[in-house]
């Protein structure tokens, strides 16, 4: 009678002693440790990685909207076709997307310039989404005549955000991209 709960025992007994054995065997070690660190360090190089392309297309959106500004407010955007005026909308569009470098696709570049009566009044303001949907932008030179305007150039871009891990998301835009906006604001003065 007392052979049954030897055996039973002894299967246990056997059991513990092979898992003990796996729990002090160290030769997957490094695998094991890697496989639970591997996870969070790659998307924090993720992170990295694509917060610094954002940070750098963010100044590269400056760079042209100051470039482009400094192009209004000196006069140089009146039309090269000999006709007298300015360029129109989709040509300072080109023009402005000159100052980017590759990154950025030119036909997704957003220019929207306003007139304000002086600093105070002009809107700097970032668009809604539902402004970006309509697709509708302003382009008002202003002129270079007696009394002075305030000009606010706005150059927008939609970049694309990929998906990224651990929760960690750059998206300001419900279609999963980030709005990139780089606003100069200067005063158009008599040209001499």
């Amino acid at each position: 009678m007392t052979a049954w709960p030897d055996r039973f025992f002894r299967k246990r007994l056997c059991r513990l002693k092979y898992l003990h054995q796996f729990a002090c065997d160290g030769r997957a070690s490094t695998a094991v440790e890697f496989a639970l660190i591997a996870l969070p360090f790659l998307a924090i190089i993720f992170a990295a990685l694509q917060s610094a392309i954002v940070l750098i297309a963010q100044q590269e959106l400056n760079h042209a909207a100051d470039e482009a500004g400094r192009a209004v407010m000196t006069g140089q955007i009146s039309s090269t076709s000999g006709q007298t005026g300015y360029l129109s909308q989709s040509d300072f569009q080109k023009k402005v997307c000159s100052y980017l470098v590759v990154m950025f696709n030119c036909s997704h570049v957003i220019v929207n310039m306003q007139t304000a009566s002086s600093f105070s009044a002009a809107s700097t303001s970032t668009p809604s989404y539902a402004t970006l949907e309509k697709n509708v932008w302003s382009y008002q030179t202003g002129t270079h005549g007696a009394s002075p305007q305030v000009i606010v150039l706005q150059v927008m871009y939609e970049w694309p955000i990929i998906s990224s891990l651990l929760g960690f998301n750059l998206a300001t835009l419900p279609n999963g991209t980030r709005l990139l906006v780089a606003t100069s604001v200067f005063m158009n003065e008599p040209l001499q």
